[in-house]
């Protein structure tokens, strides 16, 4: 039986002789936004890894200029890291230490940041509190370490509680700023909805604060981890600052000391790093509309 030609065969045939159609502009534009993803994610590694280059020829550069027991080389330093994490205590010091940081960036950021949306919002709170908080915020507060330790005793909670005092006012000032920048058209479109104030401070505050509080945290990771590495010196036997300072540099050990100073250093880049990272997950709102 011979087929027929028919306007439907005929159709078909051509169909089937026509290529594939080109994907979908959704499916460039993800391609495009992966490329650039990409991109900028081997920039940043690049950018890490020639920091660490110039760092580690410095270490090399002052090590042969001193030429002293008190500064070895890294390739002397990273085999006593490696083996003072596996075998020695370096690791479990290391945890105490994130541990006493990370409860103290949850503390801090837990009360910091309702506070600074609630000042940020509500104005006759901020000139009753403003006054206070420009004139307690420029103080070093760990110069309150001794009358810390006499409140709260020698434990773990004064440790933290230094720390989260430290990371309060930095992330409370910046949310505070950050709420009271919010344009006040968008406020009263989302009011015009029906939204209270607590609708408000859960889908509006909240949301535009949160790049806030990462950049905040971000900006104190080193000053949390100074902080930590004063309050590990007193009156504890666990945590970076005790192996640094009393374990290695008061018997002499300069090998390990460098292996524990190491160990902080990573300690604070990799804090930064995550927090960097989510600031850009949290804030890619932000860069919606920015061309490349």
């Amino acid at each position: 039986m011979n087929d027929k030609a028919t306007p439907f065969t005929d159709a078909a045939r051509a169909a089937e002789a026509r290529p594939l159609s080109a994907p979908p502009a959704v499916w460039e534009g993800d391609t495009a936004t992966a490329k650039r993803a990409a991109k900028t994610t081997l920039a940043r590694l690049g950018n890490l890894a020639l920091a660490l280059a110039i760092f580690v020829a410095c270490w090399i550069a002052l090590a042969a200029y001193l030429d002293r027991d008190i500064m070895p080389y890294p390739w002397e330093v990273l085999p006593v890291f490696v083996e003072e994490m596996r075998e020695g205590d370096l690791w479990d010091h290391t945890v105490i230490s994130a541990g006493r940081v990370l409860q103290a960036i949850a503390v801090a950021v837990l009360f910091a940041t309702p506070i600074g949306m609630g000042l940020g919002q509500i104005r006759v709170l901020n000139r009753i509190f403003s006054p206070l908080i420009g004139l307690v915020h420029p103080i070093p507060k760990v110069v309150f370490l001794p009358v810390i330790l006499v409140i709260m005793g020698i434990g773990e909670t004064s440790k933290v509680f230094l720390i989260a005092l430290i990371l309060f006012f930095q992330i409370l000032v910046v949310v505070r700023d950050e709420a009271a920048s919010l344009r006040p058209e968008l406020i009263q479109s989302v009011r015009s909805l029906g939204a209270g104030r607590r609708a408000l401070f859960r889908y509006v505050y909240l949301p535009a604060s949160l790049p806030a509080v990462l950049t905040a945290l971000r900006v104190s990771v080193g000053t949390a981890i100074a902080v930590l590495f004063i309050a590990e010196q007193y009156s504890t036997r666990e945590g970076l600052g005790y192996y640094i300072v009393t374990l290695t540099w008061q018997r002499l050990r300069f090998d390990q000391m460098y292996a524990g100073i190491l160990a902080m250093s990573l300690l604070g880049l990799l804090l930064y790093m995550v927090v960097d990272v989510l600031e850009r997950i949290v804030g890619r709102w932000r860069r919606a509309g920015e061309l490349d």
